[in-house]
C-alpha cells in the first residue's frame, strides 16, 4: 500500500474524511493547533520558536504550537537537565504547559512527538492516534524495526497518517540531485550514542538518512567498523550502489558528504536548520501527503538494527532481510 496519500477504498476515501469524519478538507485545514509531546529534545524550543515567530509565513500557513506536555524520559541524564529547562523556555513563547498526554489531546488538533527517546515512542504514538491526531514522530521513529513495524499498524488501524524523518533529509544540496544516477555516497554526521538506545538511533540516524534519501530504500547488508572515537558503517544497496556513513564521536564533527553519480561528483553543503523540514511537515498537516514513505523509514530501521548487530557481532556483513 502506497500511504504517501493515505487513502483507502480505491481512492475514496481522503485523508480529510479519515480525520476529520464528514468535513471538506477546506474546513479541516482550518484547525491548526499543534501539540507537542516531550520537552527533552532541542527541536521542541527550536519548532516553537520558528512556526510561533513566523505565523503569517505562507510556508507555515498558519500553524503554531499551542500546548506541550514535557514528559518525555527524565532518566537519560541528559533529558533530567533539559526537561525543567526547556518547560520555564516553552512557557515563555506563550505555550501552554500540560500535566498529561490525555489533556494536550483536548487541546489541540495535530502533535509532534519530540521526546528523544525511541523506547517510548509506541506507547505515546498509540495514545495519539488513537484520538484521530496527525502525527509527526521526530527521530527516532523507535528504537527498533518491530516497534516502528507496529506504529505503522497502528496508523492504519485507527485511520490516522503518521512520518517521520531527520531534518538532514533536507540538507543543502540534497534536493537538487537526480537520484537515479546516484551510484555511490560517503557521508558523515556525528553519531554520539546512549546507552539506552541501539547505537544509530540516538543520534547518527541524521547520517542513516541522508544515506537513504540518497540511494533509497532497497539497501542489502550492512557492516559495522568499530573504533573508540568513530566508526564507519559500509551498506550495499541494489544494482551495486554502495554508501558509507562516517559516524564521529570525537573531534571536529558536522554534516556532509561526497555523492558519486554518473557524469559528475558533488559535494553536500550545510546543514540549512529547521525550515525545510518544518515545510515539509506543515504541508503533510495541511493536505494528508506523507513526505517520506512508510517502506524506506522501516528500511532505515532494519539498516540502523543490523549496523548494530554487525558491531556485536565483531563486524561481520548483516543482511537486512534475514
Amino acid at each position: 500500500m502506497d500511504r504517501r496519500k493515505f487513502v483507502v477504498s480505491a481512492g475514496t476515501l481522503s485523508l480529510a474524511s479519515m480525520v476529520y469524519g464528514s468535513e471538506s478538507l477546506a474546513q479541516s485545514t482550518q484547525k491548526k493547533r499543534i501539540g507537542i509531546v516531550g520537552l527533552d529534545s532541542s527541536h521542541a524550543i527550536a519548532f516553537t520558536k520558528e512556526l510561533n515567530a513566523n505565523i503569517e509565513n505562507d510556508g507555515y500557513k498558519g500553524y503554531q504550537v499551542v500546548a506541550a506536555y514535557p514528559m518525555g524520559s527524565p532518566g537519560i541524564p541528559l533529558n533530567a537537565q533539559r526537561i525543567p529547562k526547556f518547560t520555564e523556555d516553552i512557557k515563555k513563547l506563550g505555550v501552554e504547559v500540560v500535566s498529561s498526554l490525555e489533556k494536550l489531546l483536548k487541546k489541540v488538533d495535530l502533535v509532534l512527538l519530540e521526546t528523544n527517546d525511541g523506547n517510548k515512542h509506541l506507547e505515546q504514538a498509540e495514545i495519539i492516534l488513537k484520538a484521530k491526531k496527525p502525527l509527526f514522530i521526530d527521530k527516532p521513529i523507535a528504537n527498533s524495526y518491530e516497534d516502528a513495524l507496529k506504529i505503522f499498524e497502528l496508523s492504519d488501524k485507527y485511520k490516522t497518517p503518521i512520518f517521520s524523518t531527520s531534518s538532514l533529509r533536507y540538507i543543502s544540496g540534497i534536493g537538487e540531485i537526480d537520484k537515479k544516477t546516484v551510484l555511490g555516497a560517503d557521508v558523515y554526521s556525528p553519531a554520539y550514542t546512549e546507552p539506552s538506545h541501539k547505537d544509530l538511533y540516538w543520534y547518527g540516524i541524521h547520517g542513516v538518512e541522508m544515506l537513504f534519501t540518497l540511494l533509497g530504500p532497497e539497501c542489502l547488508s550492512v557492516q559495522t567498523q568499530h573504533f573508540e572515537d568513530f566508526d564507519i558503517y559500509t551498506g550495499e544497496w541494489a544494482n551495486g550502489k554502495v554508501g558509507t556513513l562516517r559516524g564521529i564521536r570525537k573531534g571536529a564533527d558536522g554534516f556532509g558528504g561526497t555523492v558519486f553519480m554518473q557524469d559528475k561528483v558533488v559535494q553536500l553543503g550545510s546543514f540549512q536548520g529547521y525550515n525545510p523540514l518544518l515545510k515539509q511537515i506543515v504541508s503533510f498537516f495541511e493536505t494528508g501527503v506523507i513526505p517520506v514513505k512508510q517502506e524506506e523509514t522501516l528500511a532505515i530501521c532494519k539498516f540502523i538494527d543490523a549496523a548494530y548487530q554487525s558491531k556485536i557481532d565483531g563486524g561481520i556483513k548483516v543482511l537486512l532481510n534475514n
